[in-house]
C-alpha cells in the first residue's frame, strides 16, 4: 500500500512541477525598445490610396 501512495506522491509531484517549470523557461528583463520612433511608424501605417477590388468568396454567404 506504502508503494502505491509513494508513486502517486511523485506522479503528483511531477505534474505540479512540471507547469511551474516550463512557466520559468523565456526571457528575462525589459521589452525591446522600438526600432524607429512613433511618428516616423505612424507615418509609414497610413493606408495607401490604391483600392483593392473585392473579389467575392466562396464561403462569403455563410457570413
Amino acid at each position: 500500500m506504502t508503494k502505491t501512495f509513494r508513486r502517486m506522491f511523485v506522479v503528483t509531484l511531477v505534474l505540479t512541477a512540471a507547469p511551474l517549470v516550463l512557466a520559468g523557461c523565456g526571457r528575462k528583463g525589459d521589452l525591446d525598445p522600438p526600432s524607429m520612433p512613433v511618428e516616423q511608424q505612424n507615418k509609414l501605417s497610413t493606408p495607401s490610396k490604391q483600392q483593392v477590388p473585392d473579389d467575392p468568396f466562396v464561403l462569403d454567404p455563410l457570413l
